[in-house]
């Protein structure tokens, strides 16, 4: 079977996870502070991740046709329709772009212009650190990441539904490709240090780009390892073999190493430098947070690199499909870790000002011993958080099916599909 069929009962599902996810936040808009710190920041939180997902599927596609790869082409259809997910992730970052500039929540200390005002670290950093370039550079980098995404899968469908396997519409591919990468390098690191460096407003590493994106990267490949394996349960890419999981299985092994050197590189060059302003990321995550904090590195290193590390383990379906599991919900909380923190922290520091002169002491009294006491939703993720993320990927498997359904699961035009199907590692 060559063309997948969008069941209606598996439509029927995905719209109960949804309804799931709707209800989630409903509820935690309901019993939230009352600026709705914990509804803004799991939407922030789930935006984000996913959107950065279904950037680096595009990223990766642009990536592996620049570099003449072609193990991945029997199943690069799952990465263009993960790309897809571009789309509601413009809207998505759009409405929290939009709710930031219309001072509708307190996500981020630096869209407080009194606090811009009275702090001369946030003053300094105004030219980046503005709603107007929040907003409007969100749309714009997002809606070109879309446009290439569009782009690349549009040619691809074009060079299948051609009478031979020209290569006219692969060298055009390649040209899109070769220009969208510099753009992606350059783009997503300040959308990264808007949307998530930003929230710790005195704070930056000149490694946090690189390192959450590869998060994202590696969530990445173990949703497109359980696609595949989904879709191979359904008698759709019996083409795929053990060797295109293999070679996945290897990314992901690989990608989390990687990810671990650059959490390494970006703690302990901050640890042995001790700079009060660079370690007080860390201090607030290790003292408070020390659950996420050390199970974080014990999910996405300990995990993938034990299970993962004999050869052979990678062709099991059942040990890379566990992995893939596990690495995905661990980034998820990675992101969890990015991200709570510092809006946390930004709504003690509205709270203290909105409350007058007489409440700034217990106000900020209350942020500043948080540590000791366990806050719902921010402390660790709770019941709501996990049925945001289950809204959240019914909507990102809805789209995801939906696209790969109008198309041909295999290109059969494109150049390097033989070599695909004679993959052997």
């Amino acid at each position: 079977m060559d063309q997948f069929v969008f069941k209606s009962n598996v439509k029927t599902f995905l719209i109960a996870l949804m309804a799931v996810g709707v209800l989630s936040m409903g509820l935690t808009w309901m019993t939230d502070d009352e600026y709705h710190t914990r509804f803004w920041s799991n939407l922030l939180h789930n935006s984000v991740f996913f959107t950065t997902i279904s950037l680096m599927a595009t990223f990766f596609i642009a990536v592996c046709i620049t570099a003449y790869a072609g193990w991945h082409t029997v199943f690069k259809r799952i990465w263009e329709a993960i790309s897809m997910f571009l789309v509601p992730g413009l809207i998505l970052m759009a409405i929290i772009g939009i709710t930031v500039y219309g001072h509708l929540n307190h996500l981020y200390h630096w869209a407080d212009d009194k606090a811009v005002a009275e702090d001369p670290i946030l003053l300094g950093k105004a030219g980046f650190l503005n709603k107007n370039w929040y907003l409007f550079g969100t749309i714009i980098i997002v809606s070109v990441w879309a446009f290439f995404a569009f782009k690349l899968r549009s040619l691809s469908i074009a060079e299948d539904e051609g009478t031979d396997s020209s290569f006219g519409h692969h060298r055009t591919m390649r040209k899109y490709a070769a220009i969208f990468l510099p753009i992606a390098g350059f783009t997503s690191c300040a959308m990264i240090w808007q949307w998530i460096m930003s929230v710790d407003s005195h704070w930056y590493s000149t490694l946090f780009a690189w390192y959450s994106l590869t998060s994202a990267f590696v969530a990445m490949i173990g949703l497109t390892i359980l696609l595949l394996i989904y879709l191979k349960s359904l008698g759709y890419y019996q083409n795929v073999t053990k060797h295109h999981i293999h070679d996945l299985g290897k990314f992901l092994f690989a990608f989390s190493v990687f990810w671990t050197y650059l959490w390494f590189s970006q703690f302990m060059l901050i640890w042995y430098a001790n700079v009060g302003e660079e370690t007080i990321y860390f201090k607030e995550r290790y003292d408070n947070y020390p659950v996420l904090f050390f199970s974080n590195l014990a999910i996405n290193f300990l995990v993938p690199f034990f299970v993962l590390m004999r050869n052979d383990t990678k062709y099991k379906l059942g040990s890379v499909s566990f992995v893939a599991i596990v690495v995905f919900l661990g980034h998820w909380v990675d992101y969890f870790l990015m991200l709570k923190p510092g809006i946390l922290h930004t709504f003690h520091e509205v709270s203290s000002h909105s409350h007058g002169a007489s409440g700034v002491h217990d106000a900020a009294a209350h942020g500043g011993e948080h540590a000791s006491h366990f806050v719902s939703g921010f402390t660790l993720p709770g019941l709501l958080e996990l049925g945001t993320l289950i809204g959240f990927l019914g909507l990102f498997f809805y789209v995801t099916l939906a696209v790969l359904a109008k198309a041909r699961l295999t290109p059969k035009n494109d150049p390097y599909l033989d070599e695909s199907l004679h993959h052997h590692v």
